[in-house]
């Protein structure tokens, strides 16, 4: 056990859900051409003037409230100044002095003991172009420049890299179902950077900023590498400074990118060109009655349904069937079994999104029921799971196609069941006597005898219960 306490703070920065750029008409998009998406405002031209994008500081307002942040009415934006090639202004427009959102926090349940970890402050500001670096030169897109992002800030209250990792899967979550941002981290969309200092008393120690870390795992292995190699520089009596890496995820370490020798000086001023940010209470409290049901509701939802928790916590992982699932008011337990069994072994199988199949609401509620009612079995369902997801039939002119008509009337059931039982005396006395594997093969025979045709549900039930009597 070390003697030294880590000391974190996380910064993130997440990219908004706009279809426009924060001070420009450029679409937001990801993946295009590069510099196709970029006109003369986010290129720089001298005397462009930009003009505020609403949907952005809506975005933001969203974000704030689902962390917890008390909301500033009264905003400006600031000019941060400096050179660098990816930054075609020479100055990044944000809001240093007057942030969005303040004083929130995100609460984590680790292993059943709950914290909250307290956000300093979420900003609003605009992304810089994507610097493409090669061996013999550095490219630049400007299809980034100019991408609205929120900024969120904790304060350094996290002391594990367990804490860290929980910390940036919930904020992931709560951003992701705000539908605030997609929070792609393997496309930029949400960016982490990770402050580490140790010491072994309550005095914060020397920082190392690592940045630009490539995922929430990666995150909390390069806390673990940095604080241990802050301890063992002073485990060797030298002093440590303060430093911006980076983490090598090959290699599992942390890599020095440049010393902190001075502040950074970046001549903060109000931006003269746009206009003060005022919001009334009914402009937030609209923003704030668009917000989607979020994770925890949805997961909360799912187990007093009798969803399992496993299945929940998959559920939510999958924000698509999640989404899905809230259109469809029916049985959420057959809903999410079938969801997360053959639907998305097809929908992985044609790499597609459940949105462009030919499951419609109603057919996927009119299937849930004939699966509870046995009009059709598990293995039925198997069987034209392809029909269901590729075609513009109803279920009832598929199973007519098909000729899968399956047997609910109890007579004709028990009449099959008494023949299996004759048939098989010793299996009959095998269950009777405790042998539990005995059911298995005879509903197997009602099955085979029945040539698939009967409800499995029912013919089990009844097989039971008329084995029972026997007792």
């Amino acid at each position: 056990m070390s003697d030294y306490k880590k000391t974190i703070g996380i910064e993130v920065h997440v990219e908004l859900k706009t279809k426009e750029k924060l001070f420009s008409p450029s679409l937001n998009l990801y993946g295009n051409l590069a510099n196709s998406n970029c006109n003369i405002i986010d290129l720089g031209y001298p005397g462009v003037l930009p003009v505020l994008n609403y949907e952005a500081v809506a975005l933001a307002i969203r974000a704030a409230t689902v962390l917890n942040c008390k909301i500033r009415k009264k905003q400006h934006f600031d000019r941060k100044n400096y050179f660098y090639p990816d930054n075609p202004k020479n100055f990044q427009i944000t809001e240093e002095r007057t942030p969005i959102g303040y004083d929130g926090y995100v609460e984590i349940d680790d292993d059943g003991e709950k914290k909250k970890i307290e956000i300093l402050e979420m900003h609003i500001e605009e992304d810089t172009c994507k610097s493409i670096h090669s061996k013999e030169r550095t490219l630049l897109d400007f299809n980034r420049a100019g991408v609205p992002l929120v900024e969120i800030v904790t304060k350094p209250c996290i002391h594990t890299s367990r804490e860290a990792t929980l910390y940036l899967e919930k904020l992931r979550e709560l951003l992701l179902y705000a539908n605030v941002s997609d929070c792609k981290i393997e496309e930029g969309s949400m960016r982490c950077d990770a402050n580490i200092s140790i010491s072994k008393n309550d005095e914060l120690g020397t920082k190392v900023e690592v940045k630009n870390i490539g995922s929430i795992t990666n995150v909390g292995l390069a806390i673990d590498y940095e604080a241990k190699r802050q301890e063992e520089l002073l485990s060797q009596g030298e002093t440590l400074r303060e430093e911006t890496r980076r983490y090598d995820a090959k290699a599992d370490k942390t890599i020095l990118m440049r010393v902190k020798e001075t502040g950074n000086d970046y001549r903060y001023f109000p931006e003269p060109d746009i206009p003060y940010v005022i919001l009334t209470d009914e402009e937030i409290k609209k923003v704030q009655s668009e917000i989607p049901v979020l994770a925890h509701v949805r997961r909360k939802r799912y187990l007093d349904s009798g969803i399992s928790l496993l299945n929940a916590n998959k559920l939510i992982a999958n924000k698509e069937l999640s989404d899905y699932l809230e259109k469809v008011d029916t049985n959420l337990k057959t809903a999410s079994n079938l969801l997360l069994g053959d639907i998305s072994a097809y929908l992985n199988k044609k790499n597609m999104s459940i949105f462009d199949s030919k499951l419609t609401y109603d057919k996927f509620k009119d299937l849930v029921l004939k699966l509870d009612d046995g009009v059709i079995s598990n293995k039925n369902f198997k069987d034209i799971v392809s029909d269901i997801m590729e075609r513009d039939i109803d279920i009832d002119s598929l199973l007519k196609e098909k000729g899968i008509e399956n047997v609910v009337d109890n007579d004709v059931v028990l009449k099959l069941i008494n023949k299996v039982l004759t048939d098989n005396p010793k299996v009959v006395t095998d269950y009777l006597e405790g042998n539990e594997r005995s059911l298995k093969f005879l509903m197997g025979q009602v099955m085979k005898e029945s040539r698939g045709s009967v409800n499995p549900k029912l013919a089990n039930d009844l097989l039971i219960k008329t084995l029972d009597e026997r007792k």
